[in-house]
């Protein structure tokens, strides 16, 4: 016989209010009462002239450049936080196959987007299936 199936442990139950947002299709433990739709957060950032030469001259150098690192992880975080909001005034309470991308729109500022599908979820009694 082969190896055992790989078995998915159930996604933390939140507390009410709270909104899962996950890259996968499905959520373990839960059932799809209604899928709303596609949402998004966007955000659009520019990098300061101060931070531009001290990039410059960092990859001069080679290594990594925080300052571009701290200001793609705010931006994420932003239109993260922005998709959840939207998912949420739509009505959802979860949003799945959740991706990110980016643009860059100039030498010094780019795009970011989160998007996934809005839905409403209910969660199952333990250990039953959808």
């Amino acid at each position: 016989m082969g190896p055992a199936a790989e078995q998915v442990a159930p996604y933390p139950r939140p507390t009410q209010g709270t909104m899962i947002v996950t890259t996968t299709e499905n959520i373990p433990g839960a059932r799809v009462v209604k899928t709303i739709g596609q949402v998004f957060g966007l955000t659009v950032r520019s990098r300061s002239l101060g931070g531009n030469i001290a990039a410059g001259l960092k990859s001069l150098v080679g290594g990594e450049i925080r300052s571009y690192v701290k200001l793609n992880e705010d931006a994420r975080r932003q239109a993260l936080d922005r998709m959840v909001e939207n998912a949420a005034a739509m009505g959802a309470n979860a949003v799945t196959m959740m991706r990110f991308d980016s643009t860059e729109m100039s030498r010094s500022m780019s795009e970011i987007v989160a998007y996934g599908t809005a839905r409403v979820i209910e969660w199952l009694p333990d250990g039953s299936e959808p």
